[in-house]
């Protein structure tokens, strides 16, 4: 994909959102407007992700990446819908993408205690932590911290957002209690000679479908495995802007944070909260045009509760936002339909969403 400018997406100060003083808090909500409004992706500083650390789990993370794939098999848990531990590559298929899976290999953690009912009522989307056997150092400790800091980071920004939207300032932040949020650290893999330059993508382009991504910055792996600089400019994350009169299509901006900064995204579930006033971000990870690089990478996922109700809150309910987002849906039934969709549960999942005793008559009558 050819380099393209990162007009002005806007960035926005935690610190201003968090202050006394309701300039700064305003300033920091019409930042929040205009990136969410347009872009929907928006640059973040003072946002407590500590870089060495960040790096120091990366190369943690590159230890268990490198091992044999039998030896993670056991990690790669289908069982629970790869919602922890290790995803192998070529698993992951984006809904809106060409059908190529992903060139990546994961690591899904929950970094917060799981809620003891909603494991019950949704127990692949709220399992427990599956952690590897004689894990590299700072395996656990590295991404734990990690996602800590990013989701602090994310209640600040949620809590902008909705004054942003003159909604109170919980109205985002409440509905995120006890909710199946996970941290996921990446590592895209090398393409050969023949891959590059290609139609091939290291990330299909697709919009999250969580409440909000939260993304530290990553680094690149040379073909020996070492922490390096991008060989090129083709790779990186890319974003489409919303559609307007002048470019129906969007345009693909290079998401590319400013120093010292991290990146949050909108996803579906604050689109449909918001009645489309925020759009979800589609968003492509592309590949060098040179082969045997890897890249590394990490994002927390954050979602509402899985009872909340997925509608245009009341504010937003226009007659538009009714068609558009109609009907209503628990947000556990809408990921585990999105799971399906994008190949991490089975198709056989969805029978988890009608009523499952229907034979219960026929076994009465038989006396069985």
């Amino acid at each position: 994909m050819a380099e393209t400018s990162s007009l002005n997406i806007p960035t926005v100060d935690l610190a201003d959102l968090v202050s006394e003083d309701p300039a700064r808090v305003e300033r920091a909500a019409a930042a929040i407007r205009e990136a969410f409004g347009v872009f929907g992706l928006v640059y973040l500083k003072n946002h407590g992700v500590d870089t060495q650390a960040l790096n120091r789990y990366y190369d943690a993370f590159a230890a268990f990446i490198a091992q044999p794939a039998e030896t993670k098999k056991p990690y790669g848990r289908a069982d629970i819908w790869y919602q922890r531990g290790w995803t192998p590559p070529n698993t992951e298929v984006a809904v809106a993408g060409n059908g190529q899976p992903d060139f990546k290999e994961c690591y899904f953690v929950a970094p917060y205690p799981n809620d003891e009912q909603s494991a019950l009522e949704f127990p692949e989307l709220y399992p427990e932590n599956v952690w590897p056997a004689n894990a590299p150092p700072y395996f656990q400790d590295g991404i734990m911290q990690l996602g800590r800091s990013l989701h602090e980071a994310g209640l600040k920004l949620l809590r902008g957002a909705a004054v942003a939207l003159g909604l109170p300032e919980t109205a985002f932040s409440d509905l995120c209690q006890r909710a199946p949020h996970v941290t996921r650290a990446l590592q895209y893999l090398p393409l050969t000679a023949s891959q590059v330059n290609t139609d091939i993508v290291w990330g299909e382009e697709h919009t999250d479908f969580n409440l909000l991504t939260l993304l530290p910055g990553g680094r690149f792996l040379d073909p020996d495995g070492r922490p390096a600089p991008a060989p090129d400019n083709k790779s990186g994350l890319y974003l489409r802007t919303r559609a307007t009169p002048e470019a129906p299509n969007g345009q693909m901006v290079r998401g590319t944070a400013p120093a010292g900064c991290i990146v949050a995204q909108v996803g579906q579930q604050l689109e449909i909260l918001s009645g489309g006033t925020f759009l979800a971000t589609p968003h492509v990870i592309t590949a060098p045009g040179v082969s045997g690089w890897q890249r590394q990478s990490a994002a927390h996922f954050m979602h509402v509760h899985t009872s909340t109700v997925l509608f245009p809150l009341p504010k937003f309910r226009t007659a538009d936002a009714v068609r558009n987002y109609a009907p209503p849906v628990l947000a556990g039934t809408y990921d585990i339909k999105t799971l399906v969709d994008i190949g991490l549960a089975p198709s056989s999942a969805l029978d988890k969403l009608g009523y499952r005793h229907y034979d219960r008559l026929n076994r009465q009558r038989a006396g069985t």
